[in-house]
């Protein structure tokens, strides 16, 4: 049944598209979308892959299932896709315009909140700061801190706690 169709498909024969086209997007969106998240990537990649396979009909080989050529066809639309977006992210600044998948949308936003707390904490008295960062970035225990730094465990804690403080904080002042 498949190498008919694709034999169809081949000598231009619209109603073999179409058959193919019922056949297989729904399929087809279903795999893009569990790969992306993203209603509208999968939407696209849909279209643009049964776009491909009508440009294409002449290169189809007759010898292997239309799904199989199909798929292919689809994660590579889908791989364009994602550049396409990763490179509209990249370059343009007005990329609330263009939509994205709420994955890489997320991935921005974290971010973005990570370069405020990082203002946040570079703003801290420089012994906070630092007790901070030998905590956090360093994995260092609090006792660690206290005998590299000559101060108490206690104060390393009210230190740490300081910190978490203001930025608990500054990120209720953000999100209301």
């Amino acid at each position: 049944m498949d190498k008919d169709i694709v034999c169809e498909i081949k000598a231009g024969l619209l109603p073999a598209f179409n058959e193919a086209y019922s056949r297989y997007h729904k399929q087809i969106y279903q795999f893009v979308f569990k790969k992306t998240q993203s209603e509208y990537i999968a939407t696209e990649v849909v279209q643009l892959c049964f776009i491909r396979l009508w440009e294409k009909k002449q290169s189809l080989n007759e010898h292997t299932a239309l799904n199989i050529q199909l798929f292919g066809m689809a994660r590579q639309v889908m791989i364009d896709q994602l550049r396409k977006e990763s490179a509209r992210l990249k370059y343009n600044t007005r990329s609330e315009q263009y939509p994205f998948t709420d994955n890489l949308m997320k991935m921005i936003e974290s971010r973005d909140m990570l370069k405020h707390f990082e203002q946040e904490i570079d703003a801290m008295p420089a012994m906070r700061k630092m007790v901070f960062n030998l905590s956090r970035q360093n994995g260092l225990s609090y006792k660690e801190i206290a005998e590299m730094l000559g101060i108490s465990p206690k104060t390393v804690e009210s230190h740490i706690g300081k910190v978490l403080s203001h930025l608990k904080h500054y990120m209720y002042t953000i999100l209301l």
